[in-house]
């Protein structure tokens, strides 16, 4: 039986939990993948079930979006899960197809004694400002001015901030490009980028620890991750200038703008949507498998395992506060599976 790996274990040991749990089981047909740390703990719930159900697990590796990346490309795993998506020119160079399997929200996380989850208020100009160096302390004017019923301390903000290649990190400052024009002027948006201050951690699990440990300190994960252990998160004002609470209603909210059907290759970024209600720093997650793939049956049990997650898996996604992809949506992923084939034939057909 797989076991959930919480942020308060060592980095090292979450990003490996999937690996070892299943792993024990001793299944040949255990499906292999790696990637997104955004994903981990709704795919950790969703492989606990589906291996009750099946006798089937899944060895996953939370090692971040760029490590998927590069796995799923040299083979080494059936499929990788990035929070960025691929472009159409990767995507061909690559062989691979690419889909989305949740929706989801990134939420600043602190460590500021007094301050309790939610209390904290922050808008895209400040927590840009923050993280680019010029905002330094935590009673800053900036912040004092959002938040005028808290009493804030004269200490210095701790940034901290992943250390490798992570599609939250490309999220995150996706959203700082679009609400800073000094940041998408010095920084810009990637999965890895030339952080201006602070000090990098591996994994969401890495990015929590620091933040937890130190006193002041500031970082950004997936919302899961915060919930589950009761780290201390920021409200944010939105782009209606609205201030709004990380929660499955404002994620769909930002998540409703998605145009999926009108993406090509599935490529929507969800940040800084309009709405009253929307969540400002949304993400999506996609899949990534090979079109041709070399072992039919691995990736058709992949695909299996994926279409029981769009139908059965939408309520433990609700519990972990994910956005489940729309069924007209999985209608449009799963009509794309026929284009991936072995031996000239598909390698899973939906419904069989």
């Amino acid at each position: 039986m797989m076991t959930f790996i919480r942020p308060t274990a060592l980095a090292a040991a979450a990003a490996v939990a999937l690996s070892i749990a299943t792993a024990a089981a001793g299944n040949a047909a255990d499906i292999s993948g790696a990637g997104s740390t955004f994903i981990y703990p709704v795919f950790a719930k969703w492989a606990d079930t589906y291996k009750k159900e099946t006798g089937i697990g899944l060895n996953y590796q939370s090692i971040g979006s760029g490590g998927g990346i590069k796995q799923v490309i040299a083979k080494t795993v059936t499929f990788g899960a990035t929070d960025k998506p691929l472009s159409d020119e990767d995507l061909g160079k690559n062989g691979l197809v690419q889909f989305p399997m949740v929706m989801g929200g990134i939420v600043p996380i602190v460590n500021v004694e007094g301050i309790k989850p939610g209390e904290l208020v922050l808008d895209g100009k400040t927590l840009a400002e923050i993280y680019l160096g010029d905002i330094t302390s935590w009673d800053d004017d900036a912040i004092k001015a959002l938040n005028p019923g808290l009493n804030l301390p004269s200490l210095a903000i701790a940034v901290v901030h992943r250390s490798d290649g992570s599609g939250t990190t490309f999220n995150f400052t996706d959203y700082l490009s679009k609400v800073s024009a000094d940041w998408k002027d010095k920084v810009g948006s990637d999965t890895a980028v030339e952080w201006p201050v602070g000090v990098g951690a591996k994994g969401s699990e890495g990015v929590a620890n620091m933040v937890m440990q130190t006193a002041g300190g500031i970082g950004y994960d997936e919302y899961a991750y915060a919930a589950q252990n009761n780290l201390s998160y920021a409200r944010m004002e939105n782009a209606a200038g609205k201030i709004v609470e990380p929660s499955l209603e404002t994620f769909g909210a930002a998540a409703a703008n998605a145009d999926w059907q009108g993406a090509t290759n599935f490529h929507v970024i969800i940040t800084n949507q309009p709405g009253d209600n929307s969540w400002p720093i949304a993400a999506s997650t996609w899949v990534l498998i090979h079109k041709a793939p070399e072992d039919a049956v691995a990736a058709g049990d992949a695909l299996k395992f994926f279409d029981w997650a769009y139908k059965n898996g939408k309520d433990a996604a609700k519990g972990l506060d994910y956005v489940s992809i729309p069924d007209n949506v999985v209608g449009l992923i799963e009509a794309t599976w026929s284009d991936i084939k072995a031996d000239g034939k598909p390698v899973y057909t939906v419904g069989q």
